[in-house]
């Protein structure tokens, strides 16, 4: 599985839209700076897909994501693909049995699917949106991780150097 964080959160950018011609458009905009993070892990060849939403990204709430993808998949033993972010090298990072950790080389996102997610996430939920609460923030984030079928994060996330890996 390919494993990330990503920040959603009040404060937002606008983005490009269509209007009438003639007429300029009205984008709200947000500076709040509260956040939310997704911790999420996919499996590119199935679109199999597990996801968190916890306040911080750190090494505790990591422990937290590890233990909860330990227990949906108690039987797999899961090789865990992930950037070099300071909570995935962490000394008090507890990994469970079932998990092994593969980093990938600094600097190179393009070598993790599950960055793509969270431009998918943000397309289809976040795009030119402002948001009373936190809590709409995370309930929006929680309504476009659900509607994500296996067939999309497959489709947004499986590369040819994946499947030659596995299909040789």
């Amino acid at each position: 599985m390919f494993q990330d964080e990503a920040g959603f959160g009040r404060i937002n950018k606008p983005k490009n839209c269509w209007s009438p011609r003639g007429i300029r458009p009205s984008v709200p905009c947000h500076h709040i700076r509260e956040y939310r993070h997704a911790y999420g892990a996919v499996e590119p060849m199935t679109g199999e897909n597990f996801f968190l939403i916890l306040p911080y990204c750190n090494t505790e709430c990591m422990n937290v994501f590890l233990e909860e993808l330990s227990k949906a998949y108690p039987d797999d033993t899961i090789l865990m693909v992930c950037d070099g972010a300071m909570w995935h090298r962490s000394k008090a990072l507890v990994i469970p049995d079932n998990i092994n950790f593969l980093h990938i080389p600094p600097y190179t996102p393009e070598m993790n699917p599950i960055e793509q997610i969270w431009k998918y996430i943000r397309t289809e939920g976040f795009r030119n949106e402002v948001f009373n609460s936190l809590a709409d923030v995370v309930d929006q984030l929680c309504k476009v991780i659900c509607e994500m079928s296996n067939d999309i994060v497959r489709s947004i996330t499986l590369r040819t150097w994946i499947e030659d890996c596995f299909l040789g």
